[in-house]
């Protein structure tokens, strides 16, 4: 395949600050990527998505855009409720699929993704931008490599500076990435649009980086969880039991001050030692029982968020290159299975199996 042509359902706010720039960019200088159509709703802001990223054919009907435009692969970012409905269309005409986090919010619907895309032999893949750091790489190849043993337990932590975005507050988006348009604060801070708070709209990013890096599969999840001025949850509180009786403490916060980095610290025991990965202290140490440490040099900002890799990722993929998946429907899914058990927790007040 000489070009991929790519297809977008969804282009709000990070769409067109992150994965319609990224791929135009690669359009315009590589050559082999071809930004085909665009979906979304409202017939002006379709026009503004157009224009900006030279697009040529735009419509408000996702079902047209799959039916009528040759297309190598779709990009899904629409509100997170409507990436199953969305993914799962495109899947089902044999086309590649990177989805937004969440994947979806329900694991029966994640599990149906995965099946899909494998059924098929298509590539499904959820933008996580930190696993395409270096060190984050090294990280997964020293845990696949059993530097800790048997996984054993897991701590993972996460916090964001997006209390208002969670409270429905105005949120300035050309401060926060740029983009055409600011984020609907409906998909963030309506708890029957958004179905849930903190948890999709950014523990999916700590508990997809958990669940690539361990390959630990959920069994039993125990949730609490608390607004703060806010119709959705700011704080989560969770513990899991994984297979073979590994059990983890997953937290999340939506309330640490602007201008602050994002808090992500994952800690992973085992049998012959730990490993510790932060980014917001930009950290890889490996200690072991027989005393055969690691401690990476890492660089003070290596930790700092950015995207461009997922959409390069997905281009490469498309065009049939022998390169790896960094972000794989398969770590997303049991993110998935992990919140959907999380919420039901914390309204039930008990255990929930995933």
């Amino acid at each position: 395949m000489e070009k991929a042509r790519i297809g977008f359902i969804g282009t709000g706010w990070w769409a067109t600050a992150n994965h319609l720039p990224v791929l135009k960019k690669r359009a315009d200088e590589a050559g082999d990527v071809e930004l085909s159509a665009v979906c979304r709703l409202g017939q002006d802001e379709l026009r503004q998505v157009q224009e900006a990223f030279d697009v040529p054919c735009g419509t408000e009907d996702y079902r047209r855009m799959l039916d009528e435009v040759e297309l190598d692969g779709v990009v899904v970012s629409s509100p997170h409720t409507l990436h199953f409905e969305h993914a799962a269309a495109a899947l089902e005409r044999g086309l590649h699929v990177m989805v937004e986090k969440p994947m979806c919010t329900k694991s029966a619907d994640a599990r149906e993704l995965v099946r899909l895309a494998d059924e098929k032999g298509l590539h499904l893949l959820v933008p996580y931008g930190w696993h395409h750091k270096p060190y984050i790489q090294e990280a997964k190849r020293q845990l696949d490599a059993g530097v800790v043993g048997t996984i054993e337990s897991v701590l993972c932590h996460m916090a964001s500076p997006i209390r208002g975005l969670l409270q429905g507050l105005d949120f300035d988006h050309e401060a926060n990435g740029g983009g055409l348009f600011a984020p609907d604060p409906a998909t963030w801070a309506d708890p029957v649009v958004a179905d849930g708070g903190y948890g999709h709209a950014q523990m999916s990013h700590s508990l997809g980086l958990m669940s690539w890096l361990t390959g630990l599969m959920p069994r039993e999840v125990f949730a609490m969880m608390t607004e703060a001025n806010s119709r959705v949850e700011m704080y989560d509180a969770v513990t899991v039991r994984f297979e073979d009786g590994v059990i983890g403490a997953l937290s999340g916060s939506g309330d640490i001050p602007e201008g602050q980095m994002f808090q992500l610290d994952i800690r992973i025991f085992g049998s012959e030692g730990m490993l510790l990965l932060d980014v917001e202290r930009a950290r890889l140490a490996i200690h072991r029982h027989d005393g055969r440490d690691q401690v990476h040099d890492v660089a003070p900002d290596a930790g700092a968020y950015s995207c461009e890799g997922p959409p390069e990722n997905f281009a490469d993929l498309v065009l049939g290159r022998d390169v790896e998946n960094y972000t794989p429907g398969d770590a997303a899914m049991r993110s998935v299975m992990i919140l959907d058990a999380a919420y039901r927790s914390a309204k039930s007040g008990v255990l929930e199996r995933v």
